[in-house]
């Protein structure tokens, strides 16, 4: 279970697209092994799950999961960031599209209680419509992540490892936004 004794990174983990003739369960189990290389041992991993393409139409469903991650005293949201991008990278993420298909994606979900930039920006992004998000992307790195109070495909997996992590802007917990999504949304989101 999370505890609140390091600021430990909060991450999504997905895929949707085969990698070297792989799946993506295996690509992402894979990532899993590499975050330790990168300096990001994984304290904690969720089952994984199968979860509806997001945005609906977009390609082919999504395999899911979340972890904690151990970070370093000295560690930044950019630094560790970057590794996680490193990561993306060996197994052939590429952003050609927002939200486009892809082989690996690693989302920094929350570092500690980190809120950044600044808690003004952090409020806007996060009561941003979803029909502004689709047009608008952001410039720099918001922490937590503006939009995982409002994805199953993120809380159903994150529940796993940190039901109690709790927001530091809105005041809930995983278990809190998970259970104040529609049903029909949690149950979208299957174990494998």
């Amino acid at each position: 279970m999370y505890e609140r004794i390091a600021p430990h990174a909060l991450v999504a983990l997905g895929a949707n697209l085969p990698f070297e003739g792989e799946p993506p369960e295996r690509t992402i189990r894979k990532a899993l092994e590499s975050l330790a290389a990168e300096g990001l041992p994984v304290l904690a991993v969720s089952r994984f799950f199968a979860t509806p393409c997001f945005p609906a139409g977009a390609g082919p469903d999504y395999v899911n999961a979340a972890a904690v991650l151990q970070t370093g005293a000295g560690d930044d949201a950019a630094s560790v960031l970057a590794r996680l991008h490193a990561v993306e990278d060996r197994f052939g993420r590429t952003r050609e599209r927002r939200w486009g298909m892809r082989t690996l994606d690693l989302d920094l979900l929350a570092l500690g209680d980190s809120v950044l930039p600044d808690a003004e920006t952090q409020d806007q992004w996060r009561a941003m419509p979803l029909e502004s998000q689709v047009r608008a992307a952001p410039e720099g790195l918001i922490l937590p992540h503006p939009r995982l109070q409002d994805r199953a495909f993120v809380l159903v997996p994150l529940a796993d490892v940190a039901p109690d992590w709790v927001h530091p802007r809105s005041g809930q917990t995983v278990a809190e936004m998970l259970a104040a999504l529609p049903e029909a949304d949690r149950d979208a989101v299957k174990p494998l």
